[in-house]
């Protein structure tokens, strides 16, 4: 969300300063672990309906077919084998059908385990789909609901959640349906799986990492031309200070490993691309912000979510069907969401891989998500998890190759965190501070709301995109009106807007005798 404010606010002839709390932001230093090979924390994708992030690319010159990989199959792994394949649409020859058809027909054959009379038992949540954008009351509605409960409401099977929808969470939003909002798993659900048949196609990085490849080109290029952008790391904000007409005028910073409190000083406009945790840190620190906004102090009082992101190097290389796999019901996963990713079959670059050394196996990048319980194993015990049962129960050949270095990094409240109730306290995009903005997934973006939803690059950088364009809007940039376009994602099909257009007519009546969406309250 930063990079895209930055981006539009430079490009609006603006003075911008960056603050990031990471040593080097802009990705020209890889992250590299203590034997000097490349670190990533997270393998993220980037699906279908990502325009903004791709017209980005484009600007910018970077080949998107070469940085990235073609569209990838997915793989979802239990204690008992492969249970189902994400298929990819877009390079295939299969019909391209109606949502929710096309999916149905064209993975008929992709569930390995899950009996047909769990799969029909989707079709009450096809029905959810249609209901739970009604209006903003609806929505709320079963945003105070448990996906959990949703999907009992709406009759799914247990075998269907359990074995498909719920890994499918862990690693979408990284909780189980029972700590998440219904509305906001609907909302991933739908972008991610439901809007169109190859909404789920998904590309992964084909060169180096997401810092190097697409971040350093563009803070590279916000660096160069007229009114170069001023970036300063390892930059911890700790409060925000206001005048007498209650806009932000100043912060206070202090660099890491420096207890010496730093002010930035004649600010016209503040963009907060923060998480929870940092949001927290902030308005903590902001007794003046707390008190002139709320609704910002709400956010800070909002959870967040641990992580801890894994690199093995093999003394072989495995080979497996698809290089991007979901680890589901796996009692050892301690409730975390569990990936695997085989970054040899993704990267053609295998010296880069192994930092220069002389490549001996595959490279894998394993995930957890929700990782509050299995965080608490030591290093070599995670190793071990991972290698002695978890990768081997989905694909055996594992067994044999033997590990050769490792790193593991535990990120406590990296992620927001959706949970039931929260949408109301999740920061506004134009806050009660009239040159105070916010940017970040899990920003409400009011009337410049955006089809892409959930945890996702695409939504980040949009809302960093109209955070600055609402500066330009409300006039605090001293004349400075030019807006950033936003590119909006495919529109619903014609039988989506149909039937939520008939379902809307039906509950305006059925409301009157208070009857409108009975399993939402």
């Amino acid at each position: 969300g930063g990079w895209g404010a930055a981006k539009a606010l430079k490009e609006n002839g603006c003075e911008v300063i960056l603050l990031d709390g990471l040593p080097d932001p802009t990705g020209a230093t890889p992250y590299l672990t203590p034997t000097g090979k490349p670190f990533e924390a997270g393998t993220r994708g980037f699906w279908k309906d990502y325009p903004n992030v791709e017209q980005m690319m484009e600007s910018l010159d970077i080949d998107v077919n070469k940085v990235l990989t073609p569209f990838r199959a997915s793989s979802f792994f239990s204690p008992y084998g492969l249970e189902a394949t994400a298929p990819v649409f877009s390079d295939s020859s299969l019909p391209q059908l109606p949502s929710p058809l096309g999916q149905v027909f064209a993975t008929f054959s992709n569930f390995k385990r899950l009996p047909i009379k769990d799969r029909v038992t989707m079709v009450g949540l096809l029905y959810a789909m249609l209901d739970f954008t009604r209006d903003e009351k609806t929505f709320e509605a079963y945003d105070r609901m448990t996906a959990h409960e949703l999907f009992l409401r709406m009759g799914l099977s247990k075998r269907l959640v359990d074995d498909f929808i719920r890994p499918t969470l862990l690693v979408g939003l990284f909780k189980p349906p029972e700590e998440l909002s219904a509305a906001v798993a609907m909302e991933l659900l739908y972008y991610y799986a439901l809007a169109h048949q190859d909404s789920f196609d998904v590309r992964w990085v084909a060169e180096k990492t997401i810092a190097e490849s697409l971040v350093n080109p563009l803070a590279n290029s916000l660096s160069e031309g007229e009114n170069p952008i001023t970036i300063m790391p390892s930059s911890l904000v700790s409060g925000l200070q206001l005048d007498d007409t209650g806009r932000v005028t100043s912060l206070t910073y202090t660099k890491r490993g420096s207890s010496d409190v730093e002010t930035l000083s004649d600010l016209d406009g503040c963009v907060l691309a923060l998480g929870a945790k940092g949001m927290k840190a902030v308005v903590g620190g902001s007794p003046e912000v707390a008190k002139k906004a709320p609704e910002l102090s709400a956010a800070a009082s909002l959870g967040s979510i641990d992580v801890m992101s894994v690199r093995i190097w093999l003394d072989r290389y495995v080979e497996c069907e698809n290089p991007a796999n979901v680890l589901a019901s796996f009692p050892e996963l301690r409730g975390a969401g569990g990936t695997f990713f085989l970054l040899d079959q993704i990267q053609p670059d295998q010296s880069y891989l192994w930092g220069g050394e002389e490549p001996q196996g595959t490279v894998l990048a394993c995930d957890f998500y929700n990782s509050g319980a299995v965080a608490t194993l030591g290093d070599d015990d995670v190793i071990k998890l991972l290698m002695e049962k978890l990768i081997p129960s989905a694909v055996p050949a594992f067994r044999s190759a033997k590990v050769l270095d490792s790193f593991v990094q535990r990120y406590p409240g990296a992620v927001t965190w959706f949970s039931p109730g929260s949408y109301k306290s999740r920061p506004p995009l134009e806050t009660s501070l009239p040159n105070l903005v916010c940017a970040g997934d899990w920003v409400r973006m009011g009337k410049r709301e955006h089809g892409a939803k959930g945890l996702c690059q695409e939504r980040a950088y949009v809302s960093g995109l109209e955070a600055a364009n609402s500066l330009a809007r409300r006039g605090v940039l001293k004349g400075k009106k030019k807006i950033h376009q936003v590119i909006p994602v495919r529109e619903d099909e014609e039988q989506v807007k149909l039937g939520r257009k008939v379902n809307k007519n039906v509950m305006r009546v059925l409301g009157r005798v208070g009857l409108a969406s009975p399993w939402v309250r």
